[in-house]
């Protein structure tokens, strides 16, 4: 039987503990009993885990050998700040399809309100990441950052390889272009997507991706809302990089 997983919040090389909501679902909705096994993510490691202690506020394990644990798919995501509803929903979705990292971004046709807003929902949007991880049994939790502007996205993604989303596109798709790149040319790079906000990308921010050598791609004919298509994108990148 596969055992479910969880990140610790604290470790050492033999130990790790549960804390606070892990602590209380465990201990309190799955009644979990002294020496029940689970894996244990403690640090860049995952490992079997053995119940030694319950209580009320933390669950104690004993570490043991380590166990397999799959890898995260090199991408990184510039996701266009949505409501946040969606927002919330499309992190959970790209933490199971393995994306390395979520970054939202301050598009210029990005609601203002909601740009405002954003900076104070980051640390909710990690807590979505990391009870995503662990449902889905990754080994790493993606990083959620600030928000960032569409300028300092760009200065950050200039040794990836990087595909922007954009409906003006109409000569090339995603999948075109993935399936005439050599996936060994890049292993050492990152993939760097950036999805526009409703009502697409500015002239202006179209200029700069381009300027700084972002591949234009779509996703085909249909206008897709944002969430939609970082899901699209991150799928269709992770089929042809694990293919």
């Amino acid at each position: 039987m596969t055992r479910r997983r969880w990140i610790a919040d604290r470790w050492t090389n033999d130990s790790a503990t549960l804390l606070e909501e892990q602590a209380v679902h465990l201990a309190r909705v799955l009644r979990a009993q002294v020496g029940q096994e689970f894996d244990i993510v403690a640090g860049h490691a995952v490992r079997r885990g053995v119940v030694e202690k319950v209580s009320a506020d933390a669950v104690e394990f004993s570490l043991h050998e380590e166990v397999e644990a799959g890898e995260s798919l090199p991408l990184i995501v510039g996701l266009s700040i949505v409501r946040f509803e969606r927002m919330e929903w499309a992190i959970e979705k790209l933490t199971e399809l393995g994306v390395a990292r979520i970054l939202p971004l301050m598009a210029q046709r990005c609601e203002k309100h909601l740009v405002q807003a954003a900076t104070k929902r980051s640390e909710r949007w990690r807590k979505i990441a990391r009870e995503s991880a662990q449902q889905s049994r990754r080994s790493e939790v993606p990083e959620i950052s600030d928000p960032i502007s569409v300028k300092d996205c760009i200065e950050e993604s200039k040794e990836s390889q990087r595909y922007l989303f954009s409906e003006a596109e109409r000569s090339r798709s995603l999948w075109e272009s993935l399936m005439t790149t050599d996936r060994n040319a890049i292993r050492a790079k990152e993939i760097f997507a950036a999805i526009g906000p409703e009502g697409g990308w500015t002239s202006a921010e179209l200029s700069s991706f381009a300027e700084s050598g972002w591949q234009s791609v779509s996703l085909g004919k249909n206008i897709l809302r944002t969430e939609t298509a970082a899901i699209a994108a991150a799928s269709l990148i992770g089929a042809w990089w694990n293919g």
